[in-house]
């Protein structure tokens, strides 16, 4: 194999994907870093395994992480089923086919937000929220979707991670990114 995984790199906002990124590293043995740490600790142009939280689409802290590294793999963590949305964030991020693409069902915690995105989110409890809310016939995930708005809720769990760890165990025994 050619190239090495160093570490794991992340963005949180209310901490639910500091909570995958632990996970991961618990899991794989590699060193989980904040963007912010890693800044200072992790070679430039390593390999590594992105993680930042979603919003409107965006993976926050991505762009940072892309000039500094090389990104194997992205997990965008948000309120959205995991696995769905996947070509969505890929197109939107302008990521490489190289670059394995996973996103996981997190969590809502408005108590957690700050500054601007809690305003954003305040008002989209009240638009979105009322929206599903209203709904006749939503979907099992609408439904969740809804009570992470209203009632607040952290999803994260080790089984959401199952498509990444094939991807990962894959990548570790070929050096290819193909998911």
């Amino acid at each position: 194999m050619t190239d090495m995984i160093k570490a794991i790199v992340y963005t949180s906002n209310t901490g639910t994907t500091a909570q995958y990124a632990n996970l991961i590293g618990k899991r794989t043995g590699l060193p989980v870093y904040s963007l912010d740490k890693a800044k200072t600790t992790l070679e430039k142009a390593s390999d590594i395994i992105y993680l930042g939280w979603l919003m409107a689409g965006t993976v926050k802290g991505i762009k940072k992480a892309q000039k500094l590294w090389k990104i194997r793999a992205v997990c965008a963590v948000g309120m959205g089923e995991t696995g769905s949305q996947m070509s969505d964030v890929t197109k939107q991020n302008s990521l490489s086919p190289e670059i394995a693409v996973f996103t996981l069902r997190g969590g809502f915690d408005i108590d957690k937000l700050h500054g601007i995105y809690r305003f954003m989110m305040k008002t989209m409890q009240k638009t979105a929220g009322k929206a599903l809310a209203n709904k006749a016939d939503r979907t099992p995930d609408e439904d969740i979707m809804l009570d992470m708005m209203q009632n607040g809720r952290n999803l994260v769990s080790e089984d959401n991670l199952s498509a990444f760890y094939n991807w990962y165990d894959g990548f570790q025994k070929t050096g290819e990114s193909s998911r």
